[in-house]
């Protein structure tokens, strides 16, 4: 055991459900310091990464999904490295068609399901707490729609991946390549995390991996229909999410 390995506490899956510290974060059985890891995952590329969590994680690992660009790379990669990946997705109800349709072209593009989780239902939300709750309230619609649904997607999961990227946004800049999620009580992946869109984009070509065409009309982060726009000129590419708010992050990456 590492001496200097740190307890974290969670009130997500790492947590006992009694106020206890959750357990220290292991892999393979061993207990490890996150630092540690995640200085020796930063220098491996995304390939190399993934195909590490596999072996050390598979078959407890998850790719979230997101049905954006940097989706349709981490899926093309998470299944050359292992065909039986596990992929799932957050279905909030309030996507685009053009987001389900992707979901659909890259079933078909891979031959595999994505599995779905999803919270209350829209009516039933309304029912609960009223009308537009995004509008009035987006902290509480994103907890009721992502991440209770989030929550559920990991129970029982010991290394979950995401596409998120530094240069997404100033919230993300420090984004580590691998480390403990402390908000879930696992360890997270983030292989994109030194990606730009160039390199995203010519991966995609390269590639011929279906991707979003909400990306083609402009919209460089696409989350569900009533709180995405298009950003300004100038503006970071997650601009356009909740627009009008201080909000920059929907509570499952930050």
């Amino acid at each position: 055991m590492h001496e200097d390995a740190h307890v974290y506490t969670s009130s997500g899956n790492g947590a006992n459900g009694n106020g206890r510290p959750a357990k220290l974060p292991t892999i393979d059985g061993s207990v490890v310091d996150p630092a540690e890891v995640s200085a020796e995952v930063e220098g491996m590329g995304a390939d190399e990464a993934i195909a590490w969590a596999v072996e050390a994680f598979h078959p407890g690992l998850r790719f979230a999904v997101s049905f954006q660009k940097t989706s349709s790379v981490v899926v093309d990669i998470a299944h050359r490295a292992e065909p039986e990946a596990r992929f799932f997705y957050l279905d909030t109800e309030l996507l685009f068609p053009e987001t389900y349709a992707t979901r659909d072209a890259l079933a078909a593009h891979f031959g595999i399901e994505f599995d779905r989780f999803a919270g209350i239902s829209v009516p039933e939300q309304e029912r609960l707490h009223g009308g537009n709750l995004w509008r009035r309230d987006p902290d509480a619609c994103c907890g009721i729609r992502k991440v209770e649904a989030m929550r559920e997607a990991l129970d029982g999961v010991e290394c979950w991946v995401s596409g998120i990227r530094r240069v997404d946004s100033e919230t993300r800049a420090a984004a580590a390549k691998f480390g403990w999620d402390k908000r879930f009580g696992l360890w997270k992946l983030n292989p994109l995390a030194d990606w730009d869109d160039k390199r995203v984009w010519k991966y995609i070509k390269d590639h011929h991996v279906p991707y979003n065409p909400l990306h083609d009309q402009g919209y460089p982060s696409i989350g569900c229909m009533p709180c995405t726009t298009k950003p300004g000129a100038g503006e970071d590419s997650r601009a356009g999410r909740w627009a009008g708010t201080d909000r920059s992050e929907c509570g499952i990456n930050g």
